[in-house]
């Protein structure tokens, strides 16, 4: 896992920006334009700057890893949507890596609350109905995820799994893997672009 950019003391997570205004926000627009290679870049710079920020949101370093994926696959899938008139590039992105922290949030504390009245005793009847619901679509929507994931051949999603759960880059990941750049490039790609297709088709509007 590569350093997260943390600072100790009351100012908390840093957030320093290592690019200009111009060069994040011509990131995502070749991101936009389907460019896997802008996209990688964007990954690889801004990746552990937004898992410290769900870190320090979430305090929880699976529920971090899992929502860092949930927002760079928005970002490969909205990234159209970025109007630089509008704010900073790296603003859009903290916003919604923040945005995803909070829903996670609000899905945790719903989940406790259910399990708190569970032990407490039977809640009434419109109560427990949300909370089932809730649960159940977390849990289908986690099951096709998985279900897609397991569709991609072996060699790309391997690559994903390191990249977005383990939080390496590109290069660390043909070092650990003994394989050229190139080849790890062409599986991301290949990869990202085959699970964005699987999800938009099986959950539709609700796939990022």
């Amino acid at each position: 896992m590569r350093s997260l950019n943390l600072v100790s003391g009351a100012t908390g997570l840093s957030l320093a920006r290592p690019q200009s205004d111009a060069e994040e926000a011509a990131l995502i627009h070749g991101v936009a334009g389907g460019d896997e290679a802008a996209f990688s870049s964007l990954y690889d710079k801004y990746s552990s700057i937004l898992f410290g920020l769900l870190l320090r949101i979430l305090h929880s370093r699976g529920e971090a890893e899992d929502v860092l994926q949930e927002v760079f696959l928005q970002v490969w899938q909205q990234a159209h949507s970025f109007d630089a008139s509008r704010g900073r590039a790296f603003t859009w992105l903290v916003t919604l890596a923040r945005s995803r922290a909070i829903d996670r949030l609000r899905a945790l504390d719903s989940r406790e609350r259910a399990a708190r009245r569970s032990a407490e005793g039977p809640p009434p009847q419109g109560e427990r109905e949300e909370g089932a619901d809730d649960a159940a679509l977390r849990s289908e929507r986690a099951e096709v995820v998985r279900g897609a994931l397991a569709e991609l051949p072996e060699e790309q999603r391997q690559v994903l799994l390191l990249a977005y759960l383990d939080g390496m880059s590109q290069s660390e990941i043909a070092a650990a893997k003994g394989q050229p750049l190139g080849t790890v490039k062409t599986r991301t790609r290949a990869g990202l672009k085959r699970l964005s297709e699987l999800l938009r088709a099986r959950l539709g509007e609700y796939a990022v």
